[in-house]
Formats: structure tokens, sequence, C-alpha cells
């Protein structure tokens, strides 16, 4: 059986969507898919806006047929981690071939070549001088591929689903998996985009349900549990937050002082920013700092296959990968119990109820089943 596995946050499942999973099976000729789905928690470093079984229904009936769980310490880093706890999860299934990822270019030749770039000497080096300038890392990362390939080519890494389609496919070189590539080119409004009659983004989107112009049942941000948040980080000293990942560089000390002095998460960004931080990974820093969770608690692997939804050729792919899988298959909450990585997660599933409309109740990853359709 063809299955494609996508990586996502479905945060909220829109027609985009949708339209990558038609247009996946359309160049597959027809395939099962698996998706990889952020949990509670997402990229940019907050809430996504509702929650993960939520969002897991809505892309069973979108046309996935499977999905697992995305754990908070993957979910909520960088697109180099990201990318790589994704893509070590759909590999460790024994059962996905091919990995399917929008993208502004919709070719993975282009992106291929620049995986391997990224992962040579030469860029390495390259890399180096452009740092030592003090520029921001995604001007450095762009700079030093433009050297090496010539500067159409390092274009493409401008572009953030582009970018996160060349961190698959080295998770993939990584791996030396034989999942294959497949870049899907991606249709309407652009990442953080406006709207679009058709394909609005997901950030216009998210802001129209926070701001009650799209009805929606108890949705979820920061900015409802921000009391909450600055409360935390201002009793964490300069410590705690230099053992935050992606802190080095003297960040720590620069989201130390801003806890201190800003009055509002915006103000802490704010205060944080400089042109060498890119905002977001300021974001995925104070969020980590918020939930309590250090750079020791991420593992060097996925210990564990968590299943959030499927439908009934979901349960077949399930019924496969009881002989196939390499990490344990977890379909019930009573499954994860004792297991460190997702007691944490249950710590910040507790921790997301506080940050909805109406705040929730603690508990809830124990007892809720996976979506079955």
């Amino acid at each position: 059986m063809t299955v494609a596995g996508v990586v996502a946050e479905y945060n909220p499942f829109h027609p985009g969507h949708a339209l990558h999973l038609r247009e996946t099976r359309r160049a597959l000729g027809g395939c099962a898919v698996v998706a990889v789905m952020s949990g509670n928690f997402v990229q940019r470093g907050e809430c996504a806006v509702f929650d993960k079984w939520t969002r897991a229904r809505a892309a069973l009936e979108g046309g996935a047929d499977l999905v697992l769980e995305l754990p908070t310490v993957w979910a909520a880093s960088s697109a180099e981690a990201f990318a790589r706890g994704a893509v070590e999860l759909l590999a460790s299934t024994g059962v996905v071939t091919h990995l399917s990822f929008g993208s502004e270019c919709g070719a993975a030749e282009g992106l291929g070549r620049l995986a391997l770039c990224l992962d040579s000497p030469a860029y390495r080096a390259a890399l180096r001088r452009f740092l030592d300038r003090g520029l921001p890392f995604a001007a450095c990362r762009q700079g030093a591929a433009a050297e090496l390939l010539g500067g159409a080519e390092a274009e493409l890494l401008s572009r953030p689903n582009n970018n996160l389609g060349v961190e698959y496919i080295r998770a993939l070189n990584a791996l030396k998996s034989d999942i294959r590539p497949v870049a899907v080119l991606r249709a309407g409004a652009g990442h953080d985009g406006g709207a679009h009659p058709d394909y609005p983004s997901a950030s216009y989107l998210r802001g129209k349900i926070l701001a009650g112009e799209i009805p929606a049942e108890n949705p979820a941000g920061l900015v409802y549990g921000e009391r909450a948040v600055l409360a935390r980080l201002r009793s964490m000293d300069e410590g705690e937050f230099a053992a935050l990942p992606d802190c080095g560089e003297g960040l720590f000390h620069r989201l130390y002082r801003a806890v201190r002095w800003g009055r509002t998460l915006e103000e802490v960004y704010t205060l944080a920013k400089t042109k060498r931080y890119a905002h977001a990974r300021i974001r995925r820093a104070l969020l980590w700092g918020a939930l309590g969770l250090r750079g020791v608690h991420r593992p060097a692997h996925p210990p564990y296959l968590r299943v959030l939804g499927a439908n009934g050729t979901g349960r077949v792919l399930l019924r496969e990968m009881k002989g196939r899988a390499a990490l344990p298959v977890l379909t019930k909450p009573a499954h994860g119990r004792g297991e460190p990585l997702l007691e944490l997660e249950a710590g910040c599933t507790d921790f997301y109820q506080l940050c909805r409309r109406e705040p929730g109740r603690c508990g809830v990853e124990w007892t809720t089943n996976p979506v079955m359709l």
C-alpha cells in the first residue's frame, strides 16, 4: 500500500490543507495518509487555537486517515528540530512510503539540493563567516547557501514552506530513510497571509476566531492565560533561562531582563527582540519556560507513537504497524502512564486548559480517547 506521511499543525484545519491532501493522493495515484500533527502547542510559540483532539477530528474529516501526535518538545521548536522529530515519527511507523509537504516552489528537486548543501562542511564554514557579522540566522543561512549554489536556488530558503521542506529532506537523509519526498504546490494566501476567497491563511482564520468574528467553541490563546504565563516566567532565574533550548549567545540574559520589565507578553517579546533573534525564537523560548520545560526534556529520539485519531483506513494501518512499527503505539491514554515524555505532555495539556477562553479542568490527557471515525 502506498502511504503518504504529512507533517502539520492544522491550526486550524482549512480548505488549503484539504487541497494538499487531495493533491497528494492525485500525485501518488491514490494512497492512505498518516498525519503527524502538533499537539496543543505549536511552532510559533503559541497555543493551538483548538485542542489536539478537535483538530484531529477535523483532519480525519478533511482527508487524513491516521493522526499521530508530535509532542510539544518537538512541535514548539526550531524548524530543524520540528522536522527531525516529525520525520522520525513517520519513519518509525514502518508503513509510510512517501513524505508529502506543501511548498511555494512545488518541486522537491531543488529543495533536495539545498538539503545536501546545508549538511556539507563547505556550508558550515560559510555560515560561520556570515554569523561572525552579527546578522540574523536566516539571512546568514541563505547567504551561505548562495555562495555555494547561487542566489536563485538559495532564494528558495526565504519562503517558510520551502524552508520546512528542506528540513524534512535533511531529516530523511540523516535517517537514511527510503521514504520519498513529494512537494505539492501551495495554493491561496501565503504563510501568515490574509484573506483569500478559497484558501485563506491559518493565521487569518485564527485572528478571526480569537476576535469572535468566526464562531468557535472555547478557543485557546496565550492571551487568555497571560498572567499565569508571566507569573511562571517571573519566577525563573537566569540559570533556568539558560537551560532553555536555543538560548545561547546571551539570549537567556535578554529574556530574563525582558520578563522582569514587561507587563504583557507582547512587551516582553518586544523588549527581548534584536535583529539577531527572530521573534518566533523568542516566543518559543518563553513558551518552554512557561510550561516548565527545559532542553534536557527533549530526548534524542521520540519514544512512542501516540494516536490522536483514525478512520477505517487508519485502523488498517494501525494493524499493520503492530508488526512493523519501530516504537510502541499508544492507542489509549492508560498506555502512556509512567512514560516520562507523556507525563510532561499531560502537564502541558493542563496548562493549555488555563489558556482557553473558558478555563478547563486538569487531567484530560488521561481521560480523552483517540477520535475514531
